[in-house]
């Protein structure tokens, strides 16, 4: 008896960090209350193809960020979604650290407080830290990373170091008010079945380790709440959530999804999502094929005060102004796009459309209701 008494007591302990708390209701709007209407972008600079590019020591640009975050300042945005990646920590945890506190005092001189990102699904699943390949002519986002790539999503021997990267990023900055909020995982459950090969098996491990990745970022208590967000639901016939989902959505603090649809559709997703009672923010949106749209989508966010990051900043090595069907048939030999997909700066700061500009600083500057 004795023995099995020790042997649940210490299954226990080890399974006690996948039940830290998430933030009751109150408690989150509360935290949202006291924010600002929360506008930004996903950001990375122009001169990096990837989040290691963006963060490794030979690469690490900060005169670049200064110049770009000068210009996130000048719209008005107050918060950026940002990136981080897993083998940054393995190959040089403290200088990494250094450079994200490096980051905050550009973001904090210009105002702004960052979402990060800790993992990521999407894109090659195949990451290798050094110099990153250049972009492939013509091709959206060609150059992006998973994290964790798909070897250590299938090793569960790599599952410590993986918890030792989101413990030690989260409690390095735990008490850090520059920090907006930690985004877990992005995109969880996309299989990228139309541009790289995935495990078979990714969404059962997936599952398995999204609510240990939650219970990870918990450990150092942060001050800053803590999300996943929702990404392919069909809120016309949506039901009840898929199993990973159903983690994101339970698990978070606040509620984050991605909607590149139009205003009718992004309208519908506000909706489904209010009924979870707790602050919302679209970490995901701007895809002007789709009439996603800067003019239509600011105004309902801003009536319902829904948190808003369109896709990209200034065009640059992920190419992300070009559309998704680039994979299918690149933008070469002096083909383009009728419209830019994402992205609002040229490189030399000049705006894609100025029209533009000045509605997303009219909307975030005017204390009016946008109807």
């Amino acid at each position: 008896m004795k023995g099995f008494l020790v042997t649940i007591t210490l299954f226990l302990f080890c399974m006690s960090d996948l039940f830290a708390q998430t933030w009751p209701n109150d408690k989150a709007k509360v935290w949202y209350d006291s924010q600002p209407w929360l506008v930004g972008c996903n950001y990375i600079p122009a001169n990096a193809i990837n989040e290691l590019e963006m963060w490794q020591a030979d690469s690490f640009d900060e005169s670049q960020i200064e110049k770009e975050l000068a210009w996130a300042e000048s719209l008005g945005f107050n918060t950026l979604r940002v990136f981080l990646h897993d083998l940054l920590w393995l190959q040089d945890a403290k200088g990494f650290v250094k450079r994200i506190d490096t980051f905050l005092a550009i973001c904090k001189k210009h105002h702004i407080r960052p979402m990060f990102v800790l993992f990521d699904s999407v894109w090659d699943p195949n990451p290798v830290l050094g110099k990153q390949r250049p972009p492939k002519p013509g091709v959206h986002n060609s150059g992006w990373v998973q994290s964790p790539g798909a070897a250590a999503l299938i090793d569960e021997k790599q599952y410590s170091r993986l918890k030792e990267y989101v413990v030690g990023v989260v409690n390095a900055f735990a008490n850090d008010e520059r920090i907006l909020a930690w985004d877990v995982w992005n995109e969880p459950d996309n299989l990228n079945t139309n541009n790289y090969s995935d495990p078979t098996n990714k969404l059962q491990l997936i599952e398995k380790l999204l609510p240990q990745a939650f219970s990870w970022a918990r450990l150092a208590k942060p001050i800053q709440p803590v999300t996943s967000g929702v990404w392919q639901i069909n809120y016309d016939t949506f039901k009840k959530p898929t199993p990973i989902e159903a983690i994101q959505l339970e698990q978070s603090d606040i509620i984050t999804f991605h909607n590149y649809g139009d205003s009718a559709w992004f309208e519908k997703s506000v909706k489904l999502l209010k009924q979870y009672k707790r602050p919302i923010l679209c970490t995901e949106y701007l895809a002007r094929g789709n009439k996603s749209l800067f003019e239509t989508i600011m105004p309902i966010a801003k009536r319902e005060k829904i948190g808003l990051y369109n896709w990209g900043f200034v065009a640059g090595k992920t190419q992300t102004d070009l559309p998704w069907d680039s994979w299918e048939k690149p933008y070469i030999n002096g083909r383009r796009p009728a419209v830019w997909h994402h992205e609002i700066f040229h490189q030399d700061g000049k705006p894609y459309k100025k029209s533009e500009v000045d509605f997303i600083k009219k909307m975030i500057t005017t204390n009016s209701s946008p109807f």
